[in-house]
């Protein structure tokens, strides 16, 4: 998902091929939507800097959905057309994080008497990263085994892990309308996991093969909220820093850790030897194989611009709702690119998902709205 970076993911994350967004980074500082307005400057100033940050927001939004989407649906591509490196299909999830120090390069960081020691944030960033690998490693897995439609509506279970790791992690306050919406999106992922009218790559996943996949994609998951729950916890107690390029140091730093991660794996699992092979019989031919690693990569990167960006403009629990609202839109694009057979129970369990989605959103708007009044 993600990066996914998570998650990554990284599909998350994943997927995959990779790329590849969630339980709320509240940074300690005064957050942009709960600052009080001053009496400082005339309300058409205040109102027009509100309509500015909103568009930005709204662009995040879409780089994130789009990014996502196009990822999904590349690694979905790689597979279908012959592609079968699980290891180069976690590697392209984060192999593209150079992109992110050109926009580094425009929010420059800026030195702080308390600097966080060196030797603590490597250290997070060093474990932070390796979780993300096994992340989106459970994501190509997935991807491989599910059809991209049941892929997706399985990744919306993030949200109610969100919950929980929030709950556990950070005491959030579990309302009527959260728990609802984690009541419907744990049933939309119990009717995906109980259908196995699905084809996968290879003509036909059923049985023993199609529960790896619904029990991997899950756990995947479960992993990126708890990767980004982690995440809270430095900025909370470690980093300490509200400022863009510390989220975005997080992104790049723990992204470099999992493509560094996922080389090894190549190489150990002497995956890389199959590498010429497989792009000889490539369906669609030796350069459109190179293409859809290159776009597979880029695509998470620029979900992860999104990511970042929600999350500095208002928040990850934000981010994360975004990314869950994006997820039933590739199910539909499943349907028309690989003719995934889109029956009965994944119509419901997407339309249950997108009520769930609703649920969620409608709490954190009376949050929000709560906060602004107080």
């Amino acid at each position: 998902m993600a990066d996914d970076n998570n998650g990554g993911n990284s599909n998350s994350g994943g997927a995959n091929a990779n790329t590849t967004a969630e339980v709320q980074i509240q940074i300690p500082g005064p957050s942009k939507t709960e600052a009080p307005a001053t009496q400082e400057g005339p309300s058409g100033s205040s109102k027009a800097k509100n309509w500015k940050r909103w568009f930005v927001v709204a662009a995040d939004a879409i780089f994130l959905s789009v990014g996502q989407t196009s990822a999904t649906l590349l690694g979905r591509y790689y597979y279908s057309q012959g592609g079968n490196s699980k290891w180069l299909s976690t590697f392209v999830q984060t192999a593209g994080f150079p992109i992110l120090f050109f926009v580094l390069f425009f929010f420059p960081s800026k030195s702080s008497s308390s600097e966080t020691p060196i030797g603590k944030t490597t250290m997070i960033y060093i474990v932070l990263g390796l979780i993300i690998t096994a992340d989106n490693m459970m994501y190509s897995h997935g991807l491989w085994f599910l059809p991209v439609s049941t892929f997706s509506l399985i990744c919306a279970s993030q949200l109610a892990f969100n919950v929980f790791f929030s709950y556990v992690l950070t005491s959030q306050k579990l309302t009527g309308l959260i728990m609802n919406s984690v009541v419907l999106l744990t049933l939309a992922a119990l009717l995906l996991g109980a259908n196995h009218e699905s084809h996968g790559p290879t003509g036909g996943v059923i049985g023993g093969k199609y529960l790896v996949g619904f029990l991997l994609t899950l756990g995947a998951s479960g992993t990126y909220a708890l990767i980004l729950s982690l995440m809270q916890l430095t900025f909370e107690n470690v980093i300490k820093k509200q400022t863009f390029s510390a989220v975005l140091n997080m992104q790049i730093y723990t992204a470099l850790v999992a493509t560094f991660a996922s080389l090894v794996g190549l190489f150990a699992s002497g995956e890389w030897m199959d590498l010429k092979e497989e792009m000889d019989r490539f369906q669609s031919g030796e350069f459109s194989y190179l293409m859809t690693l290159v776009w597979t990569s880029v695509s998470w990167q620029v979900a992860s611009i999104g990511v970042v960006g929600l999350v500095f403009e208002v928040s990850s629990l934000f981010s994360n709702v975004i990314s869950t609202f994006a997820l039933p839109i590739v199910p539909l694009f499943g349907v028309m690119a690989f003719h995934d057979k889109m029956n009965g129970v994944k119509i419901i369990a997407m339309l249950i998902s997108i009520w769930g989605f609703l649920s969620y959103l409608y709490q954190n708007y009376l949050d929000d709205k709560k906060a602004r009044s107080a």
